[in-house]
């Protein structure tokens, strides 16, 4: 069986740059479409892109339903069915205006939709599962605090419950673009690895002063002790050296940045999981932060700097954009609003926000 076909490699190629400079796309939706597309050319033995017809359409839709996961043994899910279907479908599109793939029949890539059923079944919303602040303290109180490492991990827990910053960016963030001054953290493109390269500043939550002051904690020992100056990191990279043994283990912390956010989501397990509790992903903090800025800010001004500190550029993102609330909550609302008056409902408050939006646009 082939492994790769260059002819196919050198066409993915252009295409990849054409998605990164024309359709300004990020390294992680790039990695996305390479997949759909690796799955595709698996399926046809790396057969010349140029044979693409329907019966091919079809009957790869129907392997990649069928299509079992490594790690969970489980079949793909409908969404990730859908986002490679459409990936494909866009390289196709693109493939058949591209000299020496003419002929492809751009009809016959609509072969590759899924029935309308299993679209509305892919785009469905979940509940999404996102820590509670007790569970993220009750996480942080069973961190130890020994050592260089175990300080730094505990202080992560502790700024991602502070700012829900995305893990990308964390693992970018030097000492200058923190303010403890202002309670501020700046997150500026040319050195931080914002989404979609946004100028973002995140001022601290309100999620409690034990949590601050962990994190207050960590920046002073950085500077303090161990002498990093603005331009080390926030969350610096593990030390490794030989024990007795001759055996690789942590020694320590060394000035430069992670390589990826990997790092980061397996402190994140190992937090939750040592406090006994179910393990959540980094970007549910921010989830947990969306849900408290519902219950305590109270006018559409309030809810609007929340939403600017999470990144978003419109209430609007935070509002649609992390689900449903959760039903158990939902209903704990219901029973509140049936023994007292709400200051503002949720209609009002969409309402003003949209209104607010449209103001703003109409002075820009």
């Amino acid at each position: 069986m082939n492994k790769y076909n260059p002819k196919n490699e050198r066409t993915k190629r252009k295409y990849f740059e054409y998605q990164k400079e024309a359709n300004r796309k990020s390294t992680s939706t790039i990695d996305n479409v390479r997949k759909a597309i690796d799955r595709y050319e698996q399926f046809t033995d790396y057969a010349d892109l140029k044979t693409f017809k329907k019966q091919k359409a079809v009957a790869f839709k129907r392997a990649l339903a069928q299509t079992v996961r490594k790690d969970t043994g489980k079949p793909l899910s409908k969404a990730t069915v859908n986002s490679s279907l459409r990936h494909l479908k866009d390289f196709f599109r693109w493939l058949a205006y591209q000299k020496g793939y003419r002929k492809i029949d751009v009809t016959q890539i609509e072969y590759l939709n899924l029935t309308r059923k299993e679209v509305m079944e892919a785009r469905s919303r979940r509940l999404k599962r996102y820590p509670t602040l007790e569970q993220i303290k009750a996480a942080l109180e069973s961190m130890p605090a020994n050592n260089d490492v175990e300080k730094r991990s505990k202080a992560l827990m502790a700024f991602m419950a502070l700012t829900g910053i995305r893990d990308g960016a964390i693992a970018s963030l030097k000492l200058k673009h923190i303010r403890l001054d202002r309670n501020l953290v700046e997150q500026l493109p040319d050195e931080v690895n914002t989404k979609f390269s946004k100028t973002i500043y995140t001022h601290f939550f309100p999620v409690g002063d034990e949590v601050k002051q962990i994190f207050v904690d960590w920046i002073r020992y950085l500077r303090e002790e161990l002498l990093f100056n603005d331009d080390d990191p926030v969350f610096p990279a593990t030390k490794m050296g030989h024990n007795e043994n001759l055996e690789f283990e942590p020694i320590g912390l060394e000035p430069i940045h992670w390589k990826s956010a990997g790092q980061i989501r397996k402190i994140v397990n190992a937090a939750f999981g040592a406090a006994g509790i179910e393990c959540f992903t980094p970007h549910s903090f921010r989830d947990m932060l969306v849900r408290l800025g519902e219950q305590v800010c109270r006018s559409p001004e309030e809810f609007k700097a929340w939403s600017q500190s999470l990144g978003h550029s419109s209430p609007l993102t935070t509002f649609t954009n992390y689900g449903p609330i959760d039903t158990n909550r939902q209903g704990e609302i219901l029973e509140q609003l049936q023994s007292r008056d709400a200051e503002i409902s949720p209609n009002e408050m969409l309402k003003r926000l949209y209104d607010r939006q449209f103001k703003d646009s109409e002075t820009t």
